[in-house]
């Protein structure tokens, strides 16, 4: 099976900086796109970020400039470096990646259990 844990959430100020990290393991083959959703208390999950195997980019407008996306194929593991921090950043991440486990398989969906990013004075 696949595990997906993301870690470096928490409380930071309004204007500041944090670094997630996304790491998968377990029985893979390769990992196609791999995607950072976030999610407010009462709201629809919403994609945030995404990037390809070949390391093509994707942002959704809210969090362009702001949010930069990232991946180690040699680790398994994806990052995703976030400035300027706002209130309304303020959402539980996600990690999500779409996993091969053989080269005869297909391509299956996992997700992580979440990190909570909070921004407050």
């Amino acid at each position: 099976q696949v595990q997906l844990a993301e870690s470096g959430g928490g409380l930071v100020q309004p204007g500041g900086s944090l670094r997630l990290s996304c790491a998968a393991s377990g029985t893979i083959f390769s990992i196609g796109t791999m995607r950072w959703y976030r999610q407010a208390p009462g709201k629809q999950r919403e994609l945030a970020a995404f990037i390809t195997p070949d390391g093509r980019e994707g942002y959704t407008d809210s969090v362009k400039g702001r949010f930069s996306i990232s991946r180690d194929n040699a680790k398994n593991k994806m990052y995703l470096q976030i400035h300027s921090l706002k209130p309304d950043d303020t959402d539980v991440y996600y990690c999500n990646a779409e996993v091969l486990l053989s080269s005869s398989s297909h391509f299956r969906d996992y997700w992580g259990q979440g990190t909570q990013v909070t921004v407050s004075s």
